[in-house]
Parts: C-alpha cells; structure tokens; sequence
C-alpha cells in the first residue's frame, strides 16, 4: 500500500480529517500550511519524514523500527 493510502486510512480511522489534522499541525508547529498544500504533498507522496512524524503524532500513531530476523 502507497504512504499516501496508509496515511490517509490511519487518518480516517482516528476520526479526524484532513482539514482536522493540517489545522492542528499549523496550530502545534507554527505554520500556515493550507489543505490544498498538504493534500497535494500527500498525492506526490513529497511529505518529508519528519512531516510524516508530526501527521502521526497528531493522530495518536508512531512509527517504530523493528530489525528483520535473517
């Protein structure tokens, strides 16, 4: 699954929406970031790491790294 679908459904399941989550991400961090920005950064899967960080902590989520067995 693409990171725009895996975010977008991690969204959704946390009852917020886009307009929801970009409006506390410029509360939290200071910016003006518009939804139109966002979503368009989400469908270029451009979103920076660390944008990604900030999108799951908003919602409840983070991410963990986990070292395969091979």
């Amino acid at each position: 699954m693409a990171l725009k679908d895996e975010l977008k459904a991690l969204i959704i399941k946390s009852g917020y929406t886009m307009t929801q989550v970009v409006e506390e991400l410029n509360k939290k961090y200071n910016r003006n970031t518009s939804v139109q920005n966002f979503s368009a950064k989400l469908k270029r899967e451009s979103l920076k790491y660390t944008e990604v960080e900030e999108v799951l902590d908003i919602i409840g989520y983070s991410i963990t790294w986990t070292k395969n067995n091979s």
